[in-house]
C-alpha cells in the first residue's frame, strides 16, 4: 500500500487554494478533472495491487477527506504552535505527536486533553513531559473528531475515520478516565 497525497486547487476568482488531502492508494493510476470549482489532481505509481480483502482498511472516503482537510486547519490554528507543524513537539517542554507510544495507547483520554487539556507530568515515549496544556472548551465535538482524525493518520499514524459519535460519547465519560 502506498501514501499518495491528492491535491485539490480552488480555482475561483483568479486565485489558486492548494489543498493537500493524504490518501492510501492501492493500484497503480493518474488522475486529474475539474469539478465545478475544483481541480482535482492525483497521481501515484505503485508496483503491484492489493485487494481489498488483503487491505486492513477500506480506502479512505470523502468524509475522511473532509475531516483530515478540516482536522489539518485546526490543528495548525490550535495545536501546532506547542506540538510543531511537524507534530514532533518541543524539546522536553512540550511532547512530540510524531511516534508517540501515548497517542496510539490512548486514544480516549487524548480527546479528552483536546477539551480539557492536562496539568501534571505526561510520558511519551520514555520522556517526561510537565508542561501544561490548556483546555479548549470552545471546540465542538466535530472540530474535535477532524483534529483527532487529523493526528491519528498524520506521522506514520494510520488509524483511519474519528467519528463525532465516538468523540461526543468520550468526552461524555471524560471524568472517569484515568
Amino acid at each position: 500500500m502506498l501514501t499518495v497525497y491528492l491535491q485539490i486547487f480552488n480555482v475561483s476568482k483568479r486565485k489558486v487554494n492548494r489543498i493537500s488531502v493524504k490518501r492510501k492508494i492501492s493500484c497503480i493510476g493518474f488522475k486529474a478533472m475539474r469539478v465545478g470549482k475544483y481541480i482535482l489532481l492525483l497521481m501515484f505509481i505503485e508496483f503491484g495491487c492489493v485487494s481489498k480483502t488483503e487491505s486492513n482498511r477500506s480506502a479512505p472516503s470523502a468524509k475522511f477527506d473532509q475531516y483530515f482537510v478540516q482536522g489539518e486547519q485546526r490543528y495548525l490554528k490550535n495545536c501546532s504552535n506547542c506540538h510543531q507543524k511537524n507534530g514532533t513537539g518541543l524539546g522536553l517542554i512540550y511532547p512530540p505527536l510524531k511516534g508517540s507510544d501515548y497517542l496510539l495507547k490512548n486514544r480516549n483520554e487524548v480527546i479528552c486533553l483536546i477539551r480539557n487539556g492536562k496539568s501534571g507530568e505526561l510520558t511519551v515515549n520514555g520522556k517526561s513531559f510537565n508542561k501544561e496544556m490548556p483546555p479548549m472548551p470552545l471546540l465542538s465535538d466535530l472540530e474535535i473528531a477532524e483534529i483527532a482524525t487529523y493526528i491519528y493518520n498524520s506521522w506514520g499514524h494510520d488509524e483511519g475515520l474519528i467519528e463525532v459519535a465516538d468523540v461526543s460519547s468520550v468526552l461524555a465519560k471524560c471524568d472517569s478516565l484515568p
